[in-house]
């Protein structure tokens, strides 16, 4: 008995499943599409590096371009970039790695029309990239980008 309601309560589930799909919940033209506005918050993306690399990767300028959508329709006010590193290496070397990361996502900001927004641009090295049990962390092989918005464009 129990098995005969299972399967009927089953066969009633698959039923409402494909009922369901008759509809098409996809809009047929650009047009219906709706557009949100934009919430022009600040907010913060981090973009990584392979290792010993400044070379921006095609995530790095995915994440970019994400950001650059969320800014559309604001007016930013500034972006702030900072270049991290890890331990592995010379603390010098970190320094100047962490220095060519933040160059290069200033470089690709350029590019993407943020050329005449302040750009507030830092390196931290290696700073803060081993652990107090003195642990490298690998996920500082990074660059941190803060956008700073300011309202809604007119």
């Amino acid at each position: 008995m129990k098995t005969i309601g299972r399967a009927i309560i089953g066969m009633a589930a698959l039923g409402g499943l494909v009922a369901g799909c008759t509809s098409d919940p996809w809009p047929k033209s650009r047009s219906q599409v709706v557009q949100m506005a934009p919430s022009c918050e600040d907010f913060s993306v981090q973009i990584y590096f392979e290792s010993r690399s400044a070379q921006l990767t095609n995530e790095a300028r995915s994440v970019l371009k994400g950001a650059d959508a969320l800014a559309t329709g604001c007016k930013v006010a500034s972006v702030r970039v900072v270049g991290l590193a890890d331990a592995v290496g010379a603390p010098d070397a970190n320094l100047a790695l962490s220095k060519q990361r933040a160059d290069a996502v200033t470089r690709a900001l350029d590019k993407m029309g943020y050329g005449n927004v302040v750009l507030d641009v830092g390196a931290a090295g290696d700073a803060g990239a081993m652990t107090n049990d003195g642990e490298n962390r690998p996920l500082r092989r990074q660059a941190d980008i803060r956008f700073d918005l300011d309202g809604k464009l007119r």
